[in-house]
């Protein structure tokens, strides 16, 4: 990983070469840094081959990836022109590796290319990692009842493809297909190619990085507005949809209960704020459906891209984007927090549990996409959304006890462990960044990405002692 990190940052030290700016030297050297670790571990592991992980091994080995690749990312932003500590480096690296978006750069219009194509290639790689990771991975794991997609990711009898690595191939030929294809979409509606490349690989891993201070605010223009809006919703569907699509079956993509139930919320959910916005803030109709549904979008896909300040739209967007944080997408896409499947199994089982009462002697069993939902996949759903909360009530506290407002404390809390991005807030907003938090608050905030990138329990962990024994 350390080794594909270093090539990946020959890009944007390549692009400042070519753009005439010295900071090619930051990545160079950077690089050259990442490159002899990488190297050094594998020349030391030589004729240790492992040929299969045992469970502890899985979870360290997906932990350990996600933290070492920020704690390398972070270089450039660490050596760069920008003056950044190695906690704000570390933060901007996290968010960007864990797709969260949270920012503590100002400037970013004058920011060299290199730095901000760096930005968006952290997340455009967490973004393709954590789609492999959720449906290669985590159901190996039984990581809060992704045990679920077994049959989706691997089943024999569908056979949908061999091999995880082969897998992993296609779902990646389908992540860059879909990438160029945003990226010529912004390119014909009005931005830079680089621009258009960067927002494209930002909006396609639901990570929210973008070139310029505004967000896509910037440059008011309804068609881009559409269009990242539509590529936030592509993000956010099963890229094991779209491998079956490909193959001549369509039905998933069409008929899965989560893939409705996702654009079913998103829809009322911006057509609220639509409605919302045209009669308390006397907003144009076509505008307040634009807006409504693009920064719906963004919070609840956990982008976190803007294109207004909808912390001034009053109490009742601010409680919706709240709820909205916490959502996430669907299981096998760049999103994170709950999950629709989540939501789907926490609404069947209370259903049931309702039935229950009501006729103690009826049989009522909980389902999902018309199948029986099995009793332990139920229980690790409920585990997962009780260990979720508590763990943003902590946080929330922490956050509180570091000294930030009310509104900062939660909406930090919420945006880090749902890798949101922009919280609520004067500090925090969508017209504001992270930068003025204290460090022990960044850190904190950063071990909540990482948290919510995967899935809670996967670092939750390796905190037990009885993982480390035996």
């Amino acid at each position: 990983m350390l080794t594909i990190l270093a090539a990946a940052m020959a890009v944007p030290a390549l692009v400042d070469l070519i753009a005439g700016y010295a900071d090619w030297q930051i990545f160079g050297a950077s690089a050259l840094v990442t490159l002899f670790c990488g190297v050094s571990i594998m020349l030391t592991t030589q004729g240790k081959r492992t040929t299969a992980l045992n469970l502890r091994q899985a979870f360290l080995l997906t932990t350990l990836i996600w933290t070492v690749v920020a704690v390398f990312g972070a270089l450039p932003f660490a050596f760069s022109d920008l003056k950044l500590s190695y906690t704000d480096a570390f933060f901007e690296a996290m968010s960007g590796v864990t797709t969260t978006g949270s920012t503590v750069i100002v400037g970013l219009d004058h920011a060299p290319p290199g730095l901000l194509l760096w930005r968006a290639l952290l997340q455009w790689l967490g973004g393709i990692g954590i789609v492999v990771m959720a449906m290669g991975l985590l159901p190996m794991l039984s990581v809060g009842g992704m045990q679920l997609f077994k049959t989706e990711a691997f089943d024999t009898p569908e056979k949908v493809l061999p091999r995880a690595a082969r897998f992993a191939g296609w779902l990646s030929v389908i992540y860059v297909g879909i990438t160029l294809l945003c990226a010529l979409a912004l390119y014909f509606a009005g931005m830079s190619g680089f621009d258009a490349v960067a927002h494209a690989m930002t909006t396609i891993a639901t990570g929210g990085y973008s070139t310029k201070d505004a967000s896509v605010g910037h440059f008011d223009n309804p068609t881009i507005d559409w269009i990242v809006t539509i590529g936030m919703l592509l993000g956010s569907l099963p890229f094991i949809a779209y491998l079956k699509m490909l193959r001549g079956d369509s039905r998933m993509l069409l008929h899965d209960s989560q893939i409705r139930w996702f654009l079913w919320i998103a829809v009322l959910a911006s057509m609220a704020a639509a409605i919302w916005q045209v009669f308390t803030l006397n907003e144009h109709p076509l505008d307040a459906l634009r807006h409504g549904f693009f920064n719906c979008v963004s919070v609840m896909t956990g982008t976190g891209f803007a294109t207004t300040d909808f912390g001034q739209w009053g109490g009742f967007a601010m409680a919706q984007m709240l709820v909205l944080m916490f959502i996430g997408g669907c299981a096998g896409s760049t999103t994170c927090g709950i999950k629709i499947f989540r939501v789907q199994i926490a609404y069947a089982t209370a259903r049931a549990q309702m039935g229950r009462l009501l006729r103690p002697h009826g049989v009522f069993i909980p389902y999902y996409n018309k199948k029986p939902v099995p009793e332990e996949v139920s229980n690790a759903v409920m585990g997962f959304l009780v260990v979720y909360m508590l763990c943003f009530l902590v946080l929330a506290m922490v956050l509180g006890a570091l000294g930030l407002d009310f509104v900062t404390a939660v909406s930090g809390a919420a945006t880090a462990i749902s890798n949101v991005g922009p919280g609520l807030g004067d500090i925090i907003g969508p017209a504001g960044n992270f930068a003025p938090l204290p460090d022990a608050a960044k850190w904190a905030l950063s071990l909540a990405m990482l948290m919510g990138r995967l899935e809670l329990f996967t670092v939750l962990i390796l905190l037990a002692p009885s993982f480390w024994r035996g």
